[in-house]
């Protein structure tokens, strides 16, 4: 099996060009591929993770990766998927997150002499004189079909800005440009970013007569059709100082029956025939899929130690016992007591599993919340300060822990 096919076999295809040339190259180690990542935050997040997992399986394949940092093209912003327009962000952040990114693909990409490219579209994009830009490329783009991307199309009701309007142009004149200085023939995304990609294409095709080509991933979704790697609306990151290492381990460990071998397919190196007898265990047996997943991905992205302490506290958890030592852990100060002690409702709100007071009654009040495995459902339960100084579990819903602990 190539390449290519164990990519189709673990469901990671959605749309090609031109099969039977992207089969070849790829299969015989001959492609040159970008993605692109804009760097609207300062960390990558788990939605990025198929990318780099992605960009992984076609190196060691013997294909040569470039990531390409958007420093230029986050200065616009992607309409895809949006339904308004992205904060405007500086020069100076961007480039923070840049480097930022970089710090955490050297976890899954080989970068170095005859081996991946790590590029930044700023180096070019920037220096583009508008009229040059509009008469070497603009010439090349129809409107018409442009209105037609589904990008633009669900834009247009709610309004879509000129600045966005040009987004499709500056990535298809990347992908003209590094196919012109950097050999790069092949791009991959998102299948979100199908139309953007159809531009690159056509641009190299109709000004250097060559070909490119072009492939999108299927994007991950859970059984309701939402994009994986966001929970509660928050986004999981790969920066252990914004989503701990435990925290992104129970993130995957609870994902719905119905997808845990999908993301094992797509997700993990793991052997296919390995996967495909696991996609025959029921019940009980899908619990110990969800803690090979946690584990696998808590592995690649934090190391082996981390993966191994996420587990170990995890499974301690579900056991009810008290090594919890590894989770995310909240203090507490003699200033958080009233009378030696501290309110149910004051407590969830301290340890930062909820925002508001409010919120922390619905939680109560739903049966989300418990201490140490027992179900809170009186507002007025209290927790003293000397079983605090002990260490307890507090818990708001089925995936939110915390460890919280009397200074």
């Amino acid at each position: 099996m190539g390449i290519y096919e164990e990519l189709q076999t673990r469901g990671l295809i959605a749309q090609v060009t031109d099969e039977d040339e992207i089969r070849e190259l790829i299969n015989n180690g001959k492609a040159t591929f970008y993605i692109g990542f804009d760097c609207t935050a300062d960390s990558l997040t788990a939605g990025h993770f198929m990318a780099l997992t992605l960009m992984k399986r076609l190196q060691q394949a013997g294909n040569k990766p470039i990531a390409l940092i958007g420093g230029g093209t986050t200065m616009i912003g992607d309409p895809s998927g949006r339904s308004d327009m992205r904060k405007m962000l500086t020069r100076e952040d961007i480039d923070h997150n840049a480097e930022c990114f970089r710090r955490q693909m050297e976890r899954f990409i080989e970068f170095g002499e005859g081996k991946a490219l790590m590029l930044n579209n700023a180096d070019w994009l920037m220096n583009l004189n508008y009229i040059e830009l509009l008469r070497e490329v603009g010439a090349c783009f129809s409107v018409n079909n442009m209105l037609r991307a589904e990008c633009y199309r669900q834009r247009m009701e709610k309004g879509l800005s000129f600045l966005e309007f040009n987004y499709m142009i500056m990535q298809s004149y990347d992908f003209y440009y590094m196919f012109r200085h950097n050999g790069c023939n092949m791009q991959f995304g998102g299948d979100d970013q199908w139309s953007n990609m159809l531009g690159g294409t056509e641009l190299i095709r109709r000004k250097l007569g060559k070909d490119a080509y072009a492939m999108t991933i299927t994007l991950l979704t859970d059984s309701n059709g939402n994009k994986m790697g966001k929970t509660a609306g928050n986004a999981v990151w790969l920066d252990p100082n914004k989503t701990s290492p435990f925290d992104f381990y129970q993130y995957w460990r609870n994902v719905g029956d119905s997808d845990v071998i999908k993301c094992i397919r797509m997700l993990t190196f793991l052997p296919l025939e390995q996967i495909d007898e696991m996609a025959a265990w029921e019940g009980s047996q899908l619990n110990r899929a969800k803690e090979i997943l946690a584990y696998e991905l808590t592995r690649m992205v934090h190391g082996e130690d981390e993966a191994e302490k996420a587990q170990a506290a995890a499974r301690a958890l579900f056991a009810g016992g008290s090594d919890s030592g590894d989770m995310p852990m909240s203090e507490l100060t003699e200033d958080d007591l009233t009378d030696g002690s501290i309110d149910i409702l004051t407590l969830l709100v301290k340890s930062g599993l909820v925002a508001t007071k409010s919120e922390a009654r619905r939680a109560v009040e739903q049966g989300g919340a418990s201490v140490d495995g027992e179900k809170v459902t009186d507002f007025k339960y209290t927790v003293d300060g000397e079983k605090l100084r002990e260490g307890i579990v507090l818990r708001r819903g089925k995936k939110n822990y915390r460890k919280i602990v009397l200074k």
